[in-house]
């Protein structure tokens, strides 16, 4: 038998990568061809999709994209932006092979390191890691409303309370409103706004496996919204964001108890709270809920740098970077933004 062959992807193999990665357990929703696209558009990066196929049939994803940044280094990740990435393969020829192409693709361009974000097993077991980020995922029962006796008692009354405040949801067929509680939110969160354009183009990508749920309050105000992704049998709440009146409305729990109603009554089968740091506000949040701590398998391949990276709020470096920015105003954040994320992936 022929060993496979590992190459660049092109824009005529999105049929075929596609549907391995659909068909593949251990794929995610970060694997699919789309995000090429996007990491190009919306931050201009460049992307290197390798794929191992052997006799014609794709045996084999791993997709990456380098980022160059003078203040976060030059690196070369599966997959920035997306909480999970790393190798996909059917077998084991196919994974070493895609492995040893990412290795030396990564000496070649001379970056500081090679990232898989790896969900599950970590490709790399020899490579150091860190124990910084989470997941939280579990299953949904088919009836509703056992759903909602399985969440802890003090965060069911808090969904109960957002239901008798008289909120109101729907589905949003732009960004416009998901985006004005987004930036604001994290910009008192002390953190950059991803660009509009970037929503823009999840939504266009991705279609009808990408939409937004906004929360209003009895007013008609938009006070929560949140961008979802769905893939197979699972769904990703993935960005979201709160007005300030959203807390006495108790707006974010009802959130994300009408998201987990509407996939269940969809025939969703698992809930992925998505990647939190540990110790957090997000991660406190989502134990509340009744979903246990899953360790994310991020691996580093070591190149040119000498340590694994720290580039997150939780750095003490960035602390002043952080109440600096929660003072300045809105539309100076909203434009400042996307230049320094687009460095952070």
């Amino acid at each position: 038998m022929n060993p496979p062959v590992v190459r660049a992807a092109r824009s005529e193999d999105a049929g075929a990568w596609d549907a391995f990665v659909f068909a593949e357990p251990g794929a995610t929703f970060f694997h699919r061809f789309g995000w090429k696209r996007v990491l190009e558009q919306a931050w201009g990066h460049r992307t290197h999709f390798l794929l191992a196929e052997r006799d014609g049939r794709v045996e084999g994803v791993l997709p990456l994209a380098e980022i160059r940044s003078r203040l976060f280094g030059h690196a070369l990740i599966s997959t920035p932006f997306c909480v999970y990435g790393g190798i996909v393969a059917g077998n084991e020829p196919a994974r070493a092979a895609l492995d040893r192409a990412a290795v030396e693709l990564a000496e070649s361009l001379g970056v500081g390191h090679l990232e898989y974000r790896d969900r599950d097993a970590p490709a790399r077991t020899d490579w150091p890691g860190t124990d910084l980020y989470v997941t939280f995922r579990k299953e949904l029962d088919p009836d509703v409303e056992k759903n909602m006796l399985a969440i802890p008692r003090k965060q069911r009354a808090m969904v109960r309370k957002g239901i008798k405040n008289g909120l109101g949801v729907e589905l949003e067929s732009g960004v416009d409103g998901f985006f004005s509680v987004y930036a604001d939110n994290v910009r008192r969160h002390g953190t950059p706004a991803m660009s509009k354009r970037y929503f823009a183009l999840l939504r266009e990508e991705f279609g009808d496996d990408c939409d937004v749920l906004l929360v209003r309050s009895p007013d008609g105000k938009v006070v929560s919204g949140v961008l979802s992704f769905y893939f197979r049998d699972e769904i990703l709440p993935y960005y979201a964001g709160d007005a300030l009146e959203a807390r006495a409305l108790a707006a974010n729990d009802f959130k994300y108890w009408e998201l987990m109603r509407r996939a269940c009554e969809r025939g969703i089968r698992v809930f992925d709270y998505g990647r939190s740091k540990v110790g957090t506000g997000p991660y406190d949040f989502k134990r509340n809920w009744g979903f246990e701590p899953i360790p994310l398998q991020y691996r580093y391949k070591l190149i040119r740098a000498d340590a694994v990276p720290e580039n997150n709020p939780n750095n003490p470096k960035y602390r002043l970077f952080i109440k600096t920015w929660q003072r300045l105003p809105l539309a100076l954040t909203n434009f400042l933004g996307p230049y320094i994320v687009r460095n952070l992936g």
